[in-house]
């Protein structure tokens, strides 16, 4: 029987990390053996590690003395694991009952060898699909999102995100999200985990494309499902959302495009895309709150310019 360990990464989710560890208790363990449900908590100030030790399973609580990011801390739980698979799981998720035993046998399966990283069905309080995988970021797709496109001409223009796409069939895709992102530990060990760089966001799209370069795919499952409330708790502080987006998004490119494309992507990010987004927030949406959240995000991104380019410069 295969083992599993999971690995949550927790930072201010409040009630939600309980009822998540609540539902690992209850859900369907008879095709592994779950070893370590492991939290790595990011210097959370609310009572989300309360109570945690009530419910009964192989728990592990990590305590960072500073918010190390969402890519250190999935490192940080996934160091030194034994385990055949790791599960990347955030705590505004819930299993259900079937989430985990299925899941581990279908990648388990023979011809399921080239299969390196599942994700699954995501749906929200109302059991309507989330549309959760992207394509990989392209010079294309990028430019499209950052002219909002996508946002004016749904139909027509698509960004890196599937939103087309209803996730209503398995398929092969590029990347799943990180909400739910199970993966073998033998291939973790083989791309040394995620790049710490990615403070949040783009770390499991970069993992994956490094992923598919080893000749490891990533499969959608939609026959398997789970809750996801979506946000979680970046929807506390959306300027802080935007801002870490905005900068993964430029180490992204400067990492995998040409030097020619990430120049333009990097000017398109601050020159260009400040205007779209204000002038989206303030005609189409007709919102001054999101006006003024897009203002703080960019705010910060130029405010860590400095920053960002010490990290282009590793790579």
């Amino acid at each position: 029987m295969k083992s599993l360990n999971i690995i949550i990464v927790n930072w201010n989710s409040g009630n939600q990390l309980y009822d998540c560890l609540k539902s690992v208790k209850q859900t369907k363990k008879d095709s592994f053996k779950l070893n370590k449900v492991i939290v790595i908590d990011n210097n959370s100030a609310d009572n989300s590690l309360d109570n945690l030790d009530k419910i009964n399973i192989p728990l592990k609580i990590i305590k960072n003395k500073k918010n190390k990011g969402f890519a250190a801390a999935c490192n940080q739980g996934a160091k030194d694991s034994n385990s055949d698979y790791l599960l990347f799981l955030n705590p505004d998720t819930k299993l259900f009952d079937e989430s985990l035993s299925k899941s581990v046998s279908f990648i388990e399966k023979k011809e399921n060898d080239n299969l390196g990283i599942l994700g699954i069905q995501l749906v929200n309080e109302n059991g309507v699909i989330q549309r959760t995988s992207s394509r990989f970021p392209s010079f294309k797709n990028l430019t499209i999102e950052i002219l909002g496109l996508n946002k004016i001409f749904k139909n027509k223009f698509y960004g890196h995100f599937m939103k087309e796409w209803g996730h209503n069939n398995n398929q092969v895709v590029d990347q799943v999200m990180g909400a739910f992102f199970l993966v073998k530990s033998s291939l973790f060990k083989k791309i040394k985990g995620f790049d710490e760089r990615f403070f949040v966001y783009y770390e499991e799209v970069d993992f994956s494309y490094r992923a598919k370069k080893k000749g490891f795919k990533s499969y959608y499952l939609s026959d398997v499902q789970a809750f996801h409330k979506g946000g979680g708790t970046s929807e506390q502080v959306k300027a802080a959302r935007l801002f870490y987006s905005l900068r993964s998004r430029i180490l992204y490119s400067f990492k995998h495009f040409s030097k020619y494309k990430a120049i333009i992507v990097l000017f398109m990010t601050l020159i260009i895309e400040p205007f779209t987004r204000s002038v989206y927030n303030l005609v189409l949406e007709r919102s001054i709150n999101n006006f003024k959240e897009t203002t703080k995000g960019y705010y910060n991104l130029y405010k860590d310019l400095p920053n960002i380019f010490t990290e282009i410069k590793k790579h």
